[in-house]
């Protein structure tokens, strides 16, 4: 009699045990659990990716407006400060030999605070470092005073006086901050007029401060969570309608904002066309053939392109060819200064219209593939023409394909920088190239653009740890309006597309 299995020995039993993992592991293999797996996990992998950086852009950027306490630190052997605390960090500190007047000090681990002390022109710098060892005595004062002005950036102190002429109304520092307000308003409407804040820095030096030069003046140690959120709202408001300021770190970036949407929207009205056309001739009307494959191999080619070769490209053709000419035969009497001959937001937006055009090529080739055959042949069986079936059968309803080739478009076009520090993307951009002079639209002006005033301010900035915040709030800005117009597209493409179905039955 054969023994059954749970009497034969452990050494016996092996063999099946493998053999039923095998089919097991087979049959799972077979179904695709494993790659299920895989795929769902580069999934959710990707997807905390972009919620890593969205949220870590939020944060940032949301952030950057609101107001901070102002902290007074005394120091041994070293000047008072006043500042907000930007930043902290715990730091191995190196160690140092002793001396007379400082005894030696091991090395070892001691937080460090970065305090944004302004008073530039006062102190010639913006930040200071600040180890926990050398503050002697740490205060908040009451009556301190955060003052933002049109030029040397942020001051911070105590009032003195407020002063309108020649005459000092008030000297205590809550009247001064009573009375603030109002004389502020006026100084601003009137900027000729003789009205200054008189402040004492945290290093004894009594300075006064125009008040036609002041943004913004509040006591940040007296504000609750309505004055500081006021304070906050403004702050925005500067920054969504104002013009930059202290080499772009401060004020507001409505030129940006208004350059980035004209050029993006300006370089969709220009590909979309072309590109729908070239897409109608590939698929509609040229015989297939090598020419036609190795012009689509071109085509996908040349969505792989650097974008700052399409720049170069910009900058040889348009500004130095097209824009050369163009001054010599209409604008000769300005010569040798270049209206067309430079970069512009006319060549900017032919540039990016360029480096975009592969993509609405493709997208446009497959929603006209898409249309189904019949549809065509009903149209020539009731006695339309070619160009009347494209123009009423297919291109309405390829007409959802073609906007997610725009909504693609609009996408990569808007962030794109390299390409406008050649054809037209300036630091300062004084004029908009729309306005109220005659012939009111001036394509051929320098713009300023969302990209790269993040650029400008990552890496041009004469104080990088001021600008740093902006950077992340002006991402947020050029993040929301690719989104805006995005959401915009997919919003039509979805009516067309729910215009334009098809009933199988």
């Amino acid at each position: 009699m054969t023994p059954s299995t749970l009497e034969r020995p452990v050494e016996d039993r092996a063999p099946a045990r493998r053999w039923r993992t095998s089919r097991r592991t087979t049959a799972l293999s077979a179904l695709g659990e494993p790659w299920l797996w895989l795929a769902g996990g580069a999934l959710a992998f990707a997807l905390a990716m972009i919620a890593g950086l969205v949220t870590l852009i939020l944060v940032r950027g949301l952030g950057t407006f609101w107001p901070a306490e102002l902290v007074q630190i005394e120091r041994v052997d070293a000047p008072t400060l006043l500042g907000e605390v930007a930043s902290e960090e715990t730091v191995l500190r190196p160690a140092a030999d002793g001396t007379p007047e400082h005894p030696a000090r091991p090395e070892r681990l001691e937080r460090r605070r970065m305090f944004r002390t302004g008073n530039f022109d006062v102190t010639g710098q913006h930040f200071e470092w600040v180890w926990d060892s050398e503050i002697v005595r740490e205060t908040r004062p009451e009556h301190a005073l955060a003052i933002e002005r049109t030029a040397w950036g942020r001051f911070h102190g105590e009032p003195v006086a407020l002063v309108v002429g020649r005459v000092t109304i008030a000297e205590e520092p809550a009247e001064i901050l009573d009375r603030f307000d109002a004389v502020h308003e006026r100084a601003r409407a009137e900027p000729n007029g003789d009205a200054h804040l008189r402040v004492r820095s945290p290093e004894g030096t009594t300075k006064d401060l125009p008040l036609a030069e002041i943004v913004r003046a509040y006591p940040a140690n007296q504000l609750g969570w309505a004055g500081k959120f006021g304070v906050y709202l403004s702050r925005w408001w500067e920054f969504l309608t104002d013009v930059p300021r202290e080499a772009n770190s401060e004020g507001g970036v409505f030129p940006a904002i208004f350059g980035t949407v004209v050029m993006t929207l300006l370089m969709a009205l220009v590909v979309v066309p072309f590109g729908v056309l070239a897409a109608l001739y590939l698929r509609e009307y040229a015989k297939p053939g090598v020419l036609v494959d190795v012009v689509r191999i071109c085509v996908n080619n040349l969505a792989g392109v650097p974008s700052i070769v399409f720049g170069v490209f910009g900058l040889g053709f348009f500004c130095m060819i097209v824009g050369t000419s163009i001054d010599a035969l209409l604008f000769s009497d300005r010569l040798p200064n270049p209206t067309y001959g430079k970069g512009g937001l006319l060549w900017a937006s032919l540039t990016l219209a360029l480096l975009t055009l592969p993509v609405v090529i493709v997208a446009t080739e497959e929603a006209i593939a898409a249309v189904p055959n019949s549809m065509r042949e009903g149209s020539y069986g009731c006695g339309a023409t070619k160009g009347q079936t494209i123009l009423r059968i297919v291109l309405p309803r390829a007409l959802p394909g073609i906007m997610t080739g725009m909504i693609l478009a609009i996408a990569r076009g808007a962030g794109e920088v390299a390409p406008l520090m050649l054809v037209g993307a300036v630091k300062l951009a004084p004029q908009l190239a729309v306005d109220g002079t005659a012939p009111f639209v001036h394509p051929e002006r320098s713009f300023l653009h969302l990209g790269f005033h993040v650029f400008d301010l990552g890496f041009q900035s004469q104080n990088s740890a001021a600008a740093m915040p902006m950077v992340y709030t002006t991402t947020l800005l050029l993040l929301g309006i690719v989104v805006t117009l995005n959401l915009s597209a997919i919003w039509i493409r979805a009516r067309l597309r729910k215009k334009f179905s098809v009933s199988p039955f």
